[in-house]
């Protein structure tokens, strides 16, 4: 991941470019000879991929131990017949029944979530232009480019973006104008701001535009 320090001392993130593969030809420019739409891009989820194998390889070494143990005419392990014990007693509706069912659907269901949606909601995908190049700008990024698009115009004392994924909010104070001019002129700025960022769906842009408060 790419960084660059700022003037005043932040650090900003650069675009994400990376070389796509060469089977994924959805991606690239449709034939009329307009950009593509690219998606977003999809997280490795290295750290919850890696959690399951290790629990699957866990489970899965112990068990087989065990049977191996079992077949040698050796005891089994005590928590495996507890185990069993307690499947052959309690009955469907035991809350501890209960409870466990519940626990096994939620993470099935939140593997299921990580499995069929992308992530990295952080990176906006943008443009494609090359059909073997694929781009994505930060979140911060791209408010820091609006931000600084802000600051030029006449009457803006302060900004504040808060970049989403489909709406950019920016909170102006203006300390001298009429607040529906620097508000058109914002408008105006940030929506050329935002056609140059080159975003596949660029965001919807909400201005909201104020007096600063008295001191004291």
């Amino acid at each position: 991941m790419s960084e660059l320090q700022g003037s005043e001392g932040t650090t900003q993130r650069l675009p994400v470019i990376e070389k796509a593969p060469a089977d994924e030809p959805a991606y690239g420019p449709a034939p009329s000879g307009h950009d593509g739409d690219q998606g977003r891009f999809w997280s490795a989820r290295r750290l919850p991929a890696a959690i399951v194998a290790l629990l699957v390889l866990s489970v899965a070494g112990l068990l087989l131990y065990d049977i191996a143990a079992v077949r040698a005419h050796r005891p089994a392990m005590a928590w495996r017949r507890e185990l069993a014990r307690q499947l052959a007693e309690r009955h469907l509706d035991d809350t501890w029944v209960l409870v466990g069912a519940g626990v096994a659907a939620a993470l099935g269901l939140w593997m299921l979530v990580l499995a069929l949606t992308p992530g990295l909601r952080g990176i906006l995908p943008m443009r494609r232009t090359h059909v073997d190049v694929r781009a994505g700008l930060h979140r911060e990024a791209a408010a820091f480019v609006l931000r600084d698009r802000a600051m030029e115009v006449a009457g803006v004392q302060s900004v504040r973006v808060r970049m989403r994924r489909t709406r950019a909010d920016v909170y102006a104070l203006s300390h001298f104008r009429e607040l529906g001019d620097v508000r058109a002129d914002l408008n105006a700025t940030l929506d050329d701001a935002i056609s140059g960022l080159g975003l596949t769906h660029p965001p919807a842009l909400s201005v909201h535009v104020r007096r600063p408060g008295r001191k004291g």
